[in-house]
């Protein structure tokens, strides 16, 4: 396991790629990400509110990504690069501008990840299902743990303005770990209903107001399965308990008959039960509203009681929770709110104002908040990775496509070439560099790209 390299209580400014690439690997024990959508719309707070000033746009084309980022992604992970190439061809540049943002920011957050961590990405179904190919390539299929449905709010009555869908009332929560077989998981629970309760603990305790149900306690299984038989308030059975835990529990009130020769009962009282099973349909969080305690008016906040489920559910008290996108930086006060360590990252100032701000006003916490606008260098190995070099940049430039036949190769597959040959006059500039395969690099050899392209022509590859 990897030590963080920053102190508990960060707030990070500035681009989360550069920050996360400085972090230690192994250091972070759950991570939570609320990125863009790719929804195409442009979100500001509203003025006024304690969140004015934030802002973001949600519209992604090649201009917002590095050409670089192209050729990492197809260097490291070619069968990742061929799935962001199959959605561009499929949903348009957008999708796969998105995409590869997306994926060069996870291939540096699963690096980061602990071996016991988890992931949680939420999304809406714009690009779900793209996103989920990139996890199950990235942290591998068999290291997924659920697609959680957030229902964040009810259907409009604006269907009379004419309706072309059904609503869209959900967001998406993917959630992988690092490794499926180490992974920490705690369930969580959420209180039975009113009809709940009143339908099956009706039973209400006279001296103690408790409510209560009177559960079966003969054994199932007629004794096959191994449970001993006797005689017990005058009724033989085959019971879940030896004879002398039976008058035990007797003696403790935990054992009712209703009248003589009843099959004796189990008193299960309600508050000893841990309630209803969260799974994985949520529908009992809402939206954040104008009211509310935690409201800061920064677009697309969510609500703490999902950070705070997920963080249950998902790490111990002490752990390292990163929220990458922390916008109003919810992942940071619900991680305060239960014991955890925490760091936060937003391209915007405003998250670092916005997390002191709630700390006091919700938490009453006026600890220190680490504000950092540089990029931390790893300790954790003696020289970094080369991440861009002409190659990658060139790649994304090319779009993975031979600048000679114009066919898409692997990028294992390029060479870099000059298109002005050296002997005449060409330079070592990225301007006059170029990706060809090894095919048309033979066929040009120190010849110009104009005649390389006269060869193809005349040979009707292009």
């Amino acid at each position: 396991m990897g030590t963080p390299n920053w102190q508990h209580q960060t707030i990070w400014t500035g681009d989360n790629l550069d920050i996360v690439r400085g972090m230690n690997a192994e250091s972070v024990d759950l991570i939570y990400l609320d990125p863009p959508f790719n929804s195409k719309k442009n979100y500001a707070a509203p003025i006024g509110s304690k969140a004015a000033g934030a802002a973001f746009k949600d519209t992604w084309t090649l201009n917002d990504v590095d050409e670089a980022w192209h050729g990492e992604i197809a260097e490291r992970e070619p069968a990742l690069y061929g799935i962001i190439d199959a959605a561009g061809e499929v949903h348009g540049k957008g999708m796969k501008s998105y995409l590869i943002m997306m994926a060069v920011r996870l291939l540096e957050l699963r690096r980061i990840l602990k071996d016991t961590g988890s992931l949680y990405l939420h999304c809406d179904p714009t690009a779900s299902h793209y996103l989920k190919t990139l996890l199950d390539a990235i942290f591998q299929a068999k290291n997924y743990r659920n697609e959680i449905s957030w229902k964040r709010t009810t259907t409009k009555n604006d269907y009379k303005q004419g309706a072309t869908n059904w609503p869209r009332v959900r967001d998406v929560i993917l959630h992988y770990s690092k490794n499926s077989a180490a992974s920490q998981f705690t369930q969580v629970f959420k209180p039975y209903s009113d009809e709940y309760v009143e339908k099956f603990y009706r039973h209400v305790e006279p001296e103690t107001g408790r409510r209560y149900q009177l559960d079966n306690i003969a054994a199932p299984g007629a004794g096959t399965r191994g449970h001993p038989q006797y005689t017990f308030l005058g009724v033989t059975r085959y019971w879940r308990y030896n004879e002398a835990k039976m008058h035990e529990l007797l003696k403790e009130g935990r054992i009712v008959q209703t009248k003589p020769d009843a099959v004796p009962r189990f008193k299960r009282y309600l508050d000893e039960m841990p309630g209803v099973a969260v799974g994985d349909d949520w529908d009992d969080i809402w939206l954040v509203q104008g009211q509310s305690k935690e409201h800061t008016g920064y677009p697309t906040q969510k609500p703490l009681g999902l950070l705070e489920r997920i963080i249950q559910a998902s790490s111990n008290e002490g752990d390292m929770i990163l929220d990458p996108f922390c916008g109003c930086a919810t992942a940071c006060i619900a991680a305060a709110k239960h014991g955890r360590q925490w760091v936060g990252i937003d391209i915007s100032p405003k998250a670092s104002e916005l997390v002191q701000f709630r700390m006091r006003k919700e938490l009453g916490l006026f600890g220190k908040v680490h504000h950092r606008t540089d990029v931390p260098q790893r300790t954790d190995q003696g020289v970094m990775p080369s991440y861009k070099t002409h190659k990658h940049t060139l790649f994304g430039k090319q779009e993975g496509v031979c600048n000679g036949c114009r066919h898409a190769f692997q990028f294992r597959n390029f060479t870099i070439d000059h298109v002005v040959p050296q002997a005449k006059g060409g330079t070592d500039h990225l301007d006059n560099l170029q990706l060809l395969c090894g095919a048309c690099n033979s066929m040009k050899g120190a010849g110009t790209q104009e005649e390389l392209i006269a060869k193809l022509k005349q040979e009707g590859i292009r």
